[in-house]
């Protein structure tokens, strides 16, 4: 008989067949899309599409003024330009919290209340890049699926891309381009409590603090300038066991605005609680941005916050300039491993290197 036969060793290298690859569904639209996603579109093309109120043109006007190619820089400026005129008629949020305070799934609630109402919102979430990737995930979409497939809402997440106080570079002309679309509120999302979170303050209308109950102290890792900024304070998740705890701190944060100097705007901060999950008190808080706004309409405060910002972003886009034309040029590129260098060995101070490049840089101009 013969002996039994012996199984053919295979490699841990060895590459299986595999499952055949299916046919998509329908190639017919698969093509279209590939086609439309190859076609570039120019600046105008983009515009009429945003006046029409064509959510994937403002996508793709977004895309551009966010693009960082010095080929698309003259493109985007005249696209915002454009956009400008039919610009400012929105009314613009600022939303920032503690991490973990439920902002994503706050902004839906409310998201869905002002949509209910007939208004049309655009969310602009700042989600924040990795320092050693510079990638972000981008999933506000994913925290806000009913928002997301709201007819009247429109999402649009963006990487910080190291910007000081988490807003992305380009947010502001992003609300300009919102605005030119029709949408008439609009979400700014930050990603944080921090120092630097004047930034935001100094784009939008409204700036709403998101606080937890129960988390310690109420009061403790929480700037004065962060809640001096705050035109009100929601204590969210005040629902089942946690509705006691977040009236005391109502009562805390309350208590902690009134020791401020007065607002300019001749508003009183409030303090109010909410649950987001089941729509308590999101109502509430809707009714008292609406009555800030119309204070502040009808006080003349709404339209000086406005121009002070623009000032403010002007200086701070020359600030951006400066940086850019500095890093974008290639006879500065070796200075400035030199000066590293020279700042390691110590033999010249990060003042005196900086000084010298600008120096520099200005006989470039």
């Amino acid at each position: 008989m013969p002996g039994p036969q012996k199984n053919k060793k295979r490699s841990a290298l060895s590459v299986s067949r595999g499952v055949a690859r299916q046919e998509p569904v329908n190639r017919e639209a698969l093509e279209r899309f590939k086609k439309a996603s190859r076609k570039h579109y120019s600046w105008t093309e983009i515009l009429e599409g945003i006046r029409a109120g064509d959510t994937g043109m403002l996508s793709r006007g977004i895309t551009l003024i966010e693009s960082a190619h010095p080929g698309h820089r003259e493109e985007a400026d005249n696209l915002v330009s454009a956009a400008l005129p039919l610009s400012g008629n929105a009314f613009r949020i600022g939303i920032t919290g503690v991490p973990g305070a439920g902002k994503s799934t706050f902004i839906e609630s409310l998201g869905m209340h002002i949509t209910s109402q007939g208004k049309k919102l655009a969310v602009l979430a700042i989600d924040p890049s990795s320092e050693r990737s510079k990638g972000s995930i981008l999933g506000d979409k994913t925290r806000m699926e009913n928002l997301a497939n709201n007819p009247n809402a429109f999402i649009r997440p963006s990487p910080t891309g190291g910007t000081l106080g988490g807003v992305a570079r380009k947010t502001r002309e992003s609300i300009i381009l919102c605005e030119a679309a029709g949408f008439d509120t609009v979400f700014v999302e930050t990603v944080g409590v921090g120092q630097s979170e004047t930034a935001v303050h100094r784009m939008v209308d409204f700036f709403l603090l998101i606080m937890l109950a129960g988390a310690g102290d109420e009061l403790q890792g929480i700037k004065r300038g962060i809640m001096e900024m705050a035109d009100a304070i929601t204590i969210n998740k005040a629902d089942g066991t946690n509705i006691r705890k977040a009236s005391r701190a109502q009562a805390e944060y309350a208590g902690a605005l009134h020791l401020f100097p007065p607002h300019p705007s001749g508003w009183n901060p409030r303090v109010l609680t909410c649950s987001s999950l089941n729509g308590n008190g999101i109502g509430d808080i809707w009714d008292m941005i609406r009555d800030y706004r119309q204070l502040t309409e009808s006080n003349g405060y709404l339209l000086l916050k406005r121009r002070d910002q623009s000032k403010y972003w002007f200086y701070e886009t020359i600030k951006e300039g400066i940086f850019n034309r500095i890093f974008s040029n290639k006879s500065l590129q070796n200075r400035l491993k030199a000066f590293e260098e020279e700042i390691i060995q110590g033999r010249i101070t990060p003042f005196q290197a900086a000084m010298k490049i600008l120096s520099e840089s200005g006989r470039d101009v």
